[in-house]
């Protein structure tokens, strides 16, 4: 299969007719890689009245989309799903397939990747590929985030990956760009499929979540204990920004887990981020590295986050902090001591 197999695909995860960003960002990762292989970029979308959906997966660069539409699929369920996309691929014979590592995501990659006997690669935070070889080299942190390791599936096609939301950018969009639209069936009948959706429960405690945050201060364990973490708190609390930390940091109870930046975490790409008193071991770095500005404090000149920062301030946070925090508060107050609106 290796030989016949072509085309960069990408899984087009949708909710009630809206394409999830994930998606649109691996549109933008997987042009890159059609355009090296000289292959279409396809995108797989699965739903029930989502025809429209195939226009914003063209202007998100997609050449072609293959729309299974159908009543079986307006929910997302393993089986129907699994049974469409695995006809499919035996039928179209893709060379790469990207998912995003969402919880459908990485439910429908698994079983995609069991149904047609290859390999996946997950979590994925760097794509690329060998045209002469054309192999798609998928990296991500292994052995505690100590080093990247670059997975190849040379035997088996498609060569998978899921890949974490926000890792990649989505292209411009480019308003009435226009592909190839072909329509397919799935072979699966309401009364085959053993599962039922009896409701859909909305996720509450959305704003909590760091996702979405445009300032994040985040600390490492280079905040000692408990009592210095405060101090980030109300740093915080002065320039309106979220609190994140490490894994460190939550594991020592400092703060709670759906805080947590990092490859076991959140992937976070806010407009400014400071790194207070963390190290830049690999497993961190790669859930903050695409945030617009970074701003690093740290003891250790020679500490890894200092490679990836934009700015640096070598010296103890549990000092600078504080100092910092006197600061915005004078700026952000006015001469008659009445906050100003920023």
């Amino acid at each position: 299969m290796t030989q016949e197999a072509k085309g960069v695909w990408v899984f087009i995860e949708q909710h009630e007719g809206v394409i999830e960003n994930v998606s649109l960002e691996l549109l933008g990762a997987g042009r890159s890689l059609a355009d090296k292989l000289e292959v279409p970029l396809v995108g797989i979308l699965l739903g029930y009245q989502v025809k429209k959906c195939a226009q914003v997966c063209f202007e998100y660069g997609a050449d072609e989309v293959y729309l299974i539409d159908n009543p079986i699929l307006k929910e997302y369920r393993t089986e129907p799903y699994m049974r469409g996309i695995g006809d499919l691929c035996r039928k179209y014979k893709p060379e790469i397939f990207l998912y995003g590592a969402t919880s459908n995501g990485k439910d429908i990659a698994s079983a995609i990747a069991t149904d047609v006997s290859t390999g996946l690669t997950a979590d994925t935070t760097m794509l690329d590929v060998n045209v002469e070889k054309r192999l798609l080299e998928a990296s991500r942190p292994a052995f505690g985030g100590n080093i990247m390791a670059t997975i190849l599936c040379k035997r088996h096609r498609p060569q998978m990956a899921t890949v974490r939301p926000k890792v990649m950018k989505a292209l411009q969009r480019q308003k009435g760009r226009t592909g190839i639209l072909i329509e397919e069936t799935v072979a699966m009948q309401e009364q085959d499929v053993r599962t039922k959706v009896l409701e859909i429960v909305q996720e509450v405690n959305k704003a909590a979540s760091l996702a979405d945050a445009h300032i994040i201060v985040a600390g490492g364990k280079g905040m000692q204990d408990e009592k210095g973490f405060k101090l980030l708190h109300e740093f915080a609390e002065v320039i309106g920004a979220s609190v994140g930390g490490t894994r460190d940091v939550v594991e020592a109870g400092w703060i709670d887990h759906h805080l947590q930046v990092g490859q076991t975490g959140e992937t976070v790409t806010p407009k400014l981020y400071f790194a207070v008193g963390i190290s830049g071991a690999v497993q961190h770095v790669v859930g903050m590295k695409n945030s617009d500005m970074i701003i690093a404090i740290n003891t250790d000149r020679d500490a890894a986050i200092f490679d990836v920062c934009h700015y640096g301030i070598v010296g103890d946070a549990l000092e600078i902090i504080p100092q910092l925090t006197n600061a915005f508060k004078a700026a952000l107050t006015n001469e008659e001591g009445v906050e100003a609106h920023v």
